[in-house]
């Protein structure tokens, strides 16, 4: 048994989806977050500069003695390279392996959809995997940089005007390939999950990556014999790299039952100093 947390960071709000998802399969276990909102986005930046952003961002949380890192962010996991990766002196898991492979075992005609940064879809992650694990998939992918500023300002409601059309933009071309299977490679989309369903139509399996990865963290964390023991009782920790205020109130909606009767607490940290 292993008492120290886990460590989740993401370039601001969108790993909360995966915090979630990890209470729920692991609701024993302690977790340590940090969001990089004073820096965020990270999806528009370029490889170098995410590169750096990660390694600060990993180093702030092996400061805080996690057992195990979750890169909850699409971009970084598509960027950091695996190498480093490799020699970091905890396990580490970003979210593309599992959820390409969940891709591959759902989809029946072949063909899958890939939706995430700009960032993520450059780096043609998704579509490795995919390819080496079943060489003859249809890969189409699409960058949606819009969706993430809609989710961060509450734009998340099942029918809001502006996201449907936004949505539809977007997904058109991936619906008229007729994708059976939509990967969400960014860890705001589950918000719009249901929306984007809609427009998708109930033919097509939309892939969660936060999710995914929380049941691949869950299993890891088990092999490992690094899980604590416990089965209730786990705690969150929150922080933050700008203002706490606009994360604490807009993490009740990323966490939704998990985020507690009350203010979420959340802490702002140096991360440039990490």
């Amino acid at each position: 048994m292993d008492t120290r947390p886990i460590g989740v960071f993401d370039s601001g709000l969108g790993g909360l989806t995966a915090v979630r998802q990890l209470r729920r399969v692991l609701p024993g276990e302690d977790i340590v977050y940090f969001g990089d909102t004073g820096r965020v986005p990270y999806g528009s930046r370029g490889r170098d500069v995410i590169v750096q952003y990660a390694r600060q961002d990993i180093r702030f949380l092996l400061s805080r003695d996690v057992k195990f890192v979750l890169a909850a962010c699409g971009t970084v996991s598509s960027t950091y390279p695996p190498e480093e990766a490799a020699r970091l002196p905890v396990p580490y898991t970003g979210v593309v392996g599992a959820t390409a492979r969940a891709a591959v075992q759902a989809t029946r005609n072949g063909k899958i959809g890939i939706i995430g940064t700009a960032a993520t879809v450059r780096s043609g992650s998704y579509a490795a995997v995919i390819r080496d694990i079943c060489p003859d998939a249809e890969i189409f992918a699409r960058a949606c940089p819009l969706f993430v500023p809609l989710v961060e300002n509450g734009y998340v409601d099942a029918g809001n005007p502006v996201t449907k059309l936004v949505i539809a933009e977007y997904l058109q071309e991936l619906r008229d390939n007729n994708v059976d299977t939509l990967i969400l490679g960014c860890t705001h989309y589950p918000l719009i999950k249901r929306m984007i369903g809609d427009f998708m139509g109930d033919a097509v399996t939309l892939i969660d990556s936060g999710k995914v990865t929380a049941q691949a963290t869950a299993a890891a964390l088990d092999d490992l014999g690094l899980l604590n023991g416990r089965t209730a009782g786990g705690s969150a920790q929150f922080f933050v790299s700008d203002v706490p205020y606009e994360f604490a109130r807009q993490a009740r909606m990323f966490l939704g039952e998990y985020a507690g009767s009350g203010d979420v607490p959340v802490e702002r940290i140096a991360i440039e100093s990490y």
